[in-house]
């Protein structure tokens, strides 16, 4: 702290902290929202007596992209989950609480990727299955 820094400076930090954690708290629970839908949802769609009978792409580029759509989607849910595991201990500085709400605004934008790579891969479906009959 420095001398000349008035008081109330440090009621507006201590006040942003918290109105930081409160948001990292809402965040993290919508990101873990997010996860395990778009978990279970992958789980729905690819087990195979749950699911209809989808047809898979016929041509060689559809079946490619199609792949990768389900590896970017697993692929940003893992780095995700990585982001929330790594915010699961309690911190007690400053520096510590504001690298915990940037890992989980992370973690939400890498969750929201992952659903959107799943959207993306049953629009996919859909339009295939459009064209092919």
């Amino acid at each position: 702290m420095l001398r000349n820094q008035p008081r109330r400076d440090l009621r507006w930090l201590s006040r942003d902290l918290h109105w930081l954690k409160r948001q990292a708290r809402k965040d993290r629970r919508i990101t873990v929202s997010v996860l395990t839908g778009v978990l279970a949802f992958w789980y729905r769609q690819l087990s195979p007596g749950l699911s209809p009978a989808d047809p898979m792409p016929a041509s060689g580029a559809l079946l490619a992209l199609s792949l990768g759509l389900v590896t970017a989607s697993g692929a940003a849910w893992l780095v995700s989950a990585y982001f929330l595991a790594i915010t699961a201990r309690p911190q007690r500085e400053a520096v510590e609480v504001l690298r915990r709400v940037s890992r989980i605004s992370r973690a939400k934008e890498w969750a929201f990727c992952s659903l959107s790579a799943y959207v993306a891969w049953h629009l996919l479906q859909f339009v295939t299955a459009l064209l092919v009959r």
